[in-house]
């Protein structure tokens, strides 16, 4: 399985996120260092996506970001 990897600015990641997904708020989105699976559950559920599914585009996002930094 794909480990997630916050890197970056996570409010860069997470207004993508709500922005591809309408449904999401703050509260869904509050990422707590070491508490990855809960923020994991969290989108899950409003979203429906595969947890594989949601790992990969945090990361994309993540990476994306990062790569603008340098």
């Amino acid at each position: 399985m794909n480990k997630l990897q916050i890197k970056g600015n996570w409010n860069i990641v997470k207004g993508k996120l709500k922005q591809e997904y309408a449904d999401l708020t703050d509260d869904d989105l509050n990422y707590v260092e070491g508490k990855e699976d809960e923020l994991l559950d969290r989108i899950q559920k409003k979203t429906g996506d595969t947890r594989e599914e949601l790992i990969e585009r945090i990361n994309e996002y993540s990476e994306k970001r990062t790569d603008v930094e340098k």
